[in-house]
């Protein structure tokens, strides 16, 4: 292990220069934007606004009807005046995003420009250092994450999840159980990722279905919980696990031995504890659980590939319409009693991921036995090109069924669209009647505030965008659908009235969304939640839809050329389309980030003063403290660090700085304690994605997002307050099991 920390320094008298200075205040900004983003309102002169406006309408970049005439006009009816009857100010306000992507690339940026960095600290970041391999890492795991979200978009997911809940019939805690062991043993193999995307759908359809489920909150962050828990055992699922293993030089083998015992105690030993403690509530989990019957006709329907853009028609968007009540419980009900399975995608991608990762595996273990480094990609990146190479060819064989059923189902979207129009026009025209004399309008950019806090928009600009936004959004099709830029920025859906299943209290006092579980009255306040919603419905029915309203004589521009492009995209290969819109690609520029911030406090002295830290509290602590330590350390910066992925770079240099230490005093540190503070951070990492922040891992970013989409409102609040019990206990059961392995199989 010396040859791989030779090169640290560890200097510590840098830290008083004020460039090293300045580093460490960069690199705590920056991680505060990944957990509170924000915007930065910028004025941007109205005549520079408009001449840029103009200039891309007469290149024909932009259509001007519809992103230039409009704007003019709503920046002249806005800002005519600004309620005291002064001029309107010459500029429109921009609001530029500060999130865990442009955060840590403006901290980079900041410190190459005061020369606290330079290119070593860039290049280590981007190519690596000790053993640490950006590119590589991020290949690896972008080429397995496509093959994994490949056989989710197969469907293989949802229709195993219903074969388990057929298992588990209506016994309540039984089908928790199974759900439970199915997505451990499933995260286990293709990692968390496809877990959150097609589970969590699963479940929020699930409880929706289910009349006596009073709360969806026992499923969801059970599954979230065991998906990340699952995730710790092989150095495929995660990226962390890639990041410690490069760092320290662990075979695969070795990393999955060494992890799987205190992984599985966890698992088992988690459940009972979830099931008779946390979520202990017949309103959570049912001791038996009454399913709404899906009717004969439905059953014999053939399912439809939900990654077809319109593929169910009016259905899709009468569910998302309809959520709250009785026949947006049927549609539903469809989506999980009648699951579409493609079954040929399936095999290949269940063929092509054990090869991938017996292969990756064996060579690993060649590779190390004969002391050489062969990078992981040069298989998973092949790999990843035959499944590709498959799902084209397969959409393309099938692409005259999948392009009807594409056509086919916006035209009855269109059709029941404009049949809506009269019936939205004549109702709000009665509540607005109503309305006149008890409540002030609702402006449609009210309707973009009511979600979180952190989303909300200030400015006119905000309600300049709204419709923008909107026409967005469903040009691609399916407004279900997770892309990367979702991620990054999450918005609600304003198309439908949300309904709120936050639950800031253990009565579980919520708005629950069964029809038949509301018991309460029509209050003034469901009178303007409605007006909310058809004033909703209205402007979407009034706004051009790329996907279903004709151009007309409107000459084609850059963004109508891509939309159509992108439409005979998804038309044409809907499991390539869907699968790369589910890739994480915001990962890639914060990942190189987050490398060269951590690498520029290594050679600024940080990391050393750090491990300096750490080797005191071990030398008076002992093998239990640096396992204690450790894991607590692990769990907090996995929310304070740049999520769990940030962290993993922080501690590996730490860890390395700390054995350079040892080794230069010639006080080489105990087998038993080196590793046991290893894989202490290991668990620490994984299990930090369920603690307190979305933000500790871009997966509660994902899983929160998808939540949302299903008209579930998870709260910052709500998610610490279950995690902190769930995290405390699954830590602590990790911890003690590992503690117990090596002091079994490692000696000092």
């Amino acid at each position: 292990m010396s040859d791989v920390i030779e090169k640290v320094d560890l200097d510590t008298s840098k830290i008083s220069h004020w460039k090293s200075i300045f580093t460490l205040i960069v690199f705590v900004i920056a991680n505060i934007t990944v957990l509170f983003p924000f915007h930065i309102p910028l004025p941007v002169p109205l005549i520079l606004y408009k001449a840029v406006v103009k200039s891309l309408v007469y290149s024909r970049v932009i259509p001007a009807r519809q992103h230039y005439d409009r704007r003019k006009s709503e920046l002249n009816s806005t800002d005519q005046t600004e309620g005291n009857g002064s001029p309107v100010k010459p500029y429109v306000w921009f609001q530029f995003p500060i999130n865990f992507v442009t955060g840590p690339l403006i901290a980079d940026l900041f410190l190459l420009a005061i020369s606290a960095i330079g290119k070593e600290e860039v290049k280590g970041g981007i190519a690596g250092s000790d053993h640490i391999v950006p590119y590589d890492i991020l290949l690896f795991f972008f080429s397995l994450a496509y093959i994994a979200i490949s056989i989710d978009a197969s469907g293989l997911i949802r229709w195993l999840a219903f074969k388990v809940l057929q298992l588990g019939g209506k016994v309540g805690h039984r089908l928790f159980f199974y759900l439970y062991a199915f997505f451990f043993g499933l995260g286990s193999f293709i990692g968390n990722d496809p877990i959150i995307l097609s589970g969590t759908a699963f479940l929020a359809y699930m409880t929706r279905v289910s009349s006596n489920i009073v709360h969806p909150r026992a499923w969801i962050h059970t599954q979230f919980a065991i998906a990340n828990i699952a995730s710790a055992i092989l150095v495929s699922s995660n990226p962390t696990n890639l990041v410690l293993a490069g760092a320290f030089k662990i075979t695969f083998i070795n990393y999955t031995r060494d992890m799987v015992v205190p992984v599985v105690l966890t698992a088992v030993f988690l459940f009972p504890f979830l099931l008779y403690i946390v979520f202990a509530n017949e309103s959570l989990i049912p001791s038996s659980i009454e399913m709404h019957e899906l009717d004969a006709e439905a059953r014999a329907r053939k399912p439809i590939n939900p990654n077809i853009p319109f593929g169910r028609g009016t259905a899709g968007e009468e569910e998302k319409r309809l959520a709250s009540n009785e026949a947006g419980q049927q549609l539903s009900l469809e989506e999980i009693m009648n699951p579409f399975l493609d079954k040929a995608g399936a095999a290949f991608g269940a063929v092509v991921m054990t090869a991938t990762l017996i292969t990756i595996i064996v060579l690993n273990e060649i590779q190390s036995s004969k002391n050489q480094e062969t990078f992981v990609f040069y298989v998973t990146v092949p790999a990843a090109g035959v499944m590709l190479t498959f799902d084209l060819a397969w959409g393309w064989y099938h692409r005259k069924e999948t392009r009807k059923i594409a056509r086919d189902g916006r035209r009855q979207v269109a059709e029941a669209e404009e049949r809506r129009k009269r019936e939205l026009a004549a109702e709000a025209g009665i509540l607005g009647a109503t309305s006149d004399t008890s409540s002030p309008p609702v402006e449609l950019s009210e309707m973009q505030n009511t979600g979180d806090g952190n989303n909300s928009r200030d400015g006119e600009e905000s309600q300049l965008n709204t419709l923008d936004e909107k026409n967005a959004e469903n040009s691609t099709g399916d407004s279900a659908s997770i892309t990367p830029s979702s991620i990054a920025r999450p918005e609600p859906s304003s198309e439908t009235p949300v309904v709120s299943q936050s639950g800031e209290d253990t009565n579980h006092k919520i708005a629950p969304i069964q029809s038949q579980k509301r018991t309460d009255t029509q209050s003034t306040e469901a009178i303007e939640e409605k007006q909310r919603g058809v004033a909703g419905a209205i402007a979407m029915a009034n706004s051009p839809r790329a996907t279903t309203a004709p151009r007309g004589n409107n000459p084609a521009t850059l963004v109508s050329v891509s939309a159509d492009a992108y439409r005979w995209l998804q038309d044409t290969f809907p499991t390539v389309v869907a699968v790369l819109n589910h890739l994480p690609f915001a990962l890639l520029p914060f990942s190189f980030e987050m490398f060269i911030l951590v690498q520029g406090l290594v050679t600024n002295g940080w990391v050393p003063v750090f491990a300096y830290g750490w080797d005191h509290w071990v030398n008076k602590t002992g093998t239990i403290g640096a396992i204690g330590g450790m894991g607590f350390l692990s769990v907090i910066l996995c929310n304070f660090a740049g999520t769990n992925i940030g962290t993993t770079i922080l501690l590996s240099r730490v860890i390395q700085a700390w054995e350079e230490i040892h080794r230069r005093n010639m006080q080489p540190i105990g087998n038993r304690t080196k590793w046991a503070t290893i894989y202490a951070m290991a668990l620490g990492v994984n299990y930090g994605a369920f603690s307190i922040a979305f933000s500790a891992s871009l997966a509660g970013l994902l899983w929160r997002d998808i939540l949302r989409r299903k008209h579930i409102r998870v709260r910052g609040f709500e998610f610490a307050r279950v995690n902190l019990p769930i995290i405390s206990v699954a830590m602590t059961i990790g911890l003690v099991a590992l503690l117990g392995e090596v002091y079994i199989f490692r000696r000092d």
